[in-house]
């Protein structure tokens, strides 16, 4: 029987704990340094909280260590791993490969980040006979990419993402940010360049489209209606992006994916079960139209699909709910189901083709008084609903209970008489006193009352002729006695770290050798000892030859112009080129043999 684990972000205690309460299998975090979010971190000491709280459950948690580190951080990043060691936590999420090497040799397990670029089944075996325990696979790959991945092995763990941001970039394989701001997407501090707008522009600087557009945004990544293809092709871990999003976010995403789960588990309850224990009670409705998004895709689980992107705006549009009717004066009519509240966050694109969004003061039925009127409203406009009132505030409660069913037994014995809950057994020194009357429902009532513990009572066993009297008060005292061993035997559970395995075989090649993100001594010597010489960093040395991005999205395939997928014949003269506001311009070139658009930064 396979074990599927749903894997949840969070941003810090707070939101990781609520992920756990919501139904998360197992959640990732980062530290104060090094976990490539620069913008979060946690101490060392919530993140031991956060442990304790998941292991009560049978959850994990994975600590992201996987930025790349320079020389002078080696000693900073032992002393964090040996900290982590005493935190107990399960696995660390590594990019580099001194780290790797340092984690490994202290028991920890380690997990292979996507920031590795594991894309191709060559890589992934590679990264397994270094001693990773699992693949966090590219976002890019299809469902027929990741079976021959598992089929390759079926025993190496396969991480996959399901839901949130999407980086238009090869993970690992984008140095835009570097390149144009100083700030290292492989050092935790992206400013998110694929959501900056662009003209397109030939080979002689004329404009290939009239306006500026957001050429590399993403729409965000929704797989909750394929789960089932994820499995079948040999996943097993389903991950959600969102260390930079708040509580609500993580509550309402979790839920949806736990509730999917679930559901494609109760269809083949021989074959799959959660990776944890317990379940979920809610207070509300998981809707993950709700959540923050830029509109939803499915990327390329199905291969290459035409409307991934969102050119008019990186910013969230929600859920459609309904276009303007009819407009008043300082109100108007929406036609559609949907109903509003005051509070309401509501935009649309204007016929300028950009992002216009308004707060709705009123609400009147379907008509509805801005704050101020939008300028570009008009009859006709689709609207979306990017904050939502009534959904924000039942996430701002406590909104979930997770409960783990647990079996008791009372039996008497020679001194008195023994309570047994599930794995833990406490005894409970009483004289054997014949009751006058049946006292079966006082000690179950007694017994199981958990209150606010993580357990619930599923089943209590006495045997058919138990009747001795046991005073209330010492059956409260043992039912907390084995509630509190319960609790302190999950909280001690010790990872499970395989053996440390000092890898000796080929390394898969890049086309330039930078693209390996060798920052540090240890990091070349661990390349030197597989017969390779390979260049630092670009964050270390700008190389004269300036890829920035390799992307799986393609322009000419996005505008209709790739013959090989049944396009038109391209009318512009190559290469294309992005150029910013600022002048600064980026070429593109067409890679058809590998379907992919690399962006290289002119001089």
């Amino acid at each position: 029987m396979r074990s599927l684990e749903l894997l949840a972000p969070a941003k810090n205690l707070e939101c990781g704990m609520a992920a756990i309460d919501h139904g998360a299998d197992a959640v990732y975090i980062g530290a104060l340094h090094y976990g490539a979010r620069a913008a979060v971190g946690n101490s060392v000491d919530d993140i031991r909280h956060l442990c304790r709280y998941a292991h009560r459950f049978g959850a994990r948690v994975y600590v992201t260590v996987n930025t790349i580190v320079y020389d002078h951080e080696l000693d900073d990043i032992q002393h964090l791993l040996e900290q982590l060691v005493d935190a107990a936590v399960d696995a660390v999420l590594v990019q580099d490969m001194a780290v790797m090497q340092m984690a490994r040799r202290l028991g920890l397990a380690v997990h292979a980040s996507t920031q590795t670029d594991n894309r191709l089944p060559g890589k992934v075996q590679w990264l397994k006979k270094q001693g990773f325990a699992r693949v966090v696979l590219a976002r890019e790959l299809s469902a027929a990419e990741i079976s021959a991945i598992h089929l390759q092995d079926p025993e190496m763990e396969l991480e996959v993402f399901v839901h949130g941001a999407l980086c238009v970039s090869y993970s690992g394989v984008c140095y835009a940010s570097q390149y144009c701001f100083g700030r290292s997407a492989n050092r935790g501090e992206c400013a998110q360049f694929c959501r900056m707008k662009f003209d397109l522009v030939d080979a002689d600087g004329q404009p290939v489209d009239w306006r500026q557009r957001y050429y590399l945004s993403l729409k965000d990544l929704n797989q909750s209606n394929h789960l089932a293809e994820l499995i079948e092709a040999g996943a097993t871990s389903f991950k959600i992006e969102g260390r930079l999003k708040d509580v609500t976010y993580v509550k309402n995403v979790t839920a949806a994916y736990s509730e999917r789960l679930n559901q494609y588990i109760a269809g083949h309850p021989d074959e799959y079960r959660r990776a944890s224990r317990g379940h979920c009670t809610y207070t509300f409705k998981p809707d993950l139209r709700k959540t923050f998004n830029r509109g939803y895709t499915t990327y390329f689980l199905s291969g290459r699909q035409p409307d991934i992107v969102s050119l008019d705006t990186p910013k969230a549009m929600g859920e459609f709910v309904g276009t303007v009717k009819e407009m008043r004066g300082p109100s108007f009519t929406v036609a559609g189901v949907a109903s509003f509240c005051n509070g309401d966050g509501l935009c649309f694109i204007n016929d300028q083709r950009e992002l216009e969004g308004f707060r709705v003061n009123r609400v009147e039925g379907n008509r509805l008084f801005p704050q101020k009127m939008p300028a570009g409203l008009r009859t006709g406009l689709r609207l979306y609903r990017n904050n939502d009132q009534v959904m924000e505030r039942l996430l701002s409660k406590p909104s979930s209970v997770r409960k783990i069913p647990v079996s008791m037994s009372l039996h008497a014995t020679d001194d008195g008489f023994k309570l047994c809950m599930d794995t833990v057994a406490v005894a409970i020194k009483a004289e054997h006193q014949q009751a006058r009357q049946d006292p079966r429902e006082n000690i179950m009532r007694q017994l199981t009352k958990l209150g606010d513990t993580p357990y619930e009572c599923s089943h209590v066993d006495l045997p058919a002729d138990f009747n001795y009297f046991i005073p209330s008060s010492l059956l409260a005292e043992a039912r907390r006695e084995a509630c509190a061993r319960l609790l302190q035997a999950s909280e001690a559970v010790v990872p499970d770290a395989k053996q440390f395995i000092e890898g000796q075989t080929a390394v898969p090649s890049y086309p330039l050798s930078y693209l390996y993100n060798v920052s540090n001594r240890q990091a070349r010597q661990f390349y030197e000892q597989q017969g390779m010489t390979v260049d630092n960093a670009f964050e270390v040395h700008e190389p004269a030859e300036r890829l920035v991005m390799q992307c799986r999205h393609c322009l000419r395939y996005t505008m209709g112009f790739c013959v090989k997928h049944g396009g038109k014949k391209p009318v512009w003269k190559e290469p294309l080129s992005l150029r910013l506001g600022d002048g600064r311009s980026f070429r593109l070139q067409f890679d058809c043999k590998h379907c992919q658009m690399n962006i290289y930064a002119d001089a």
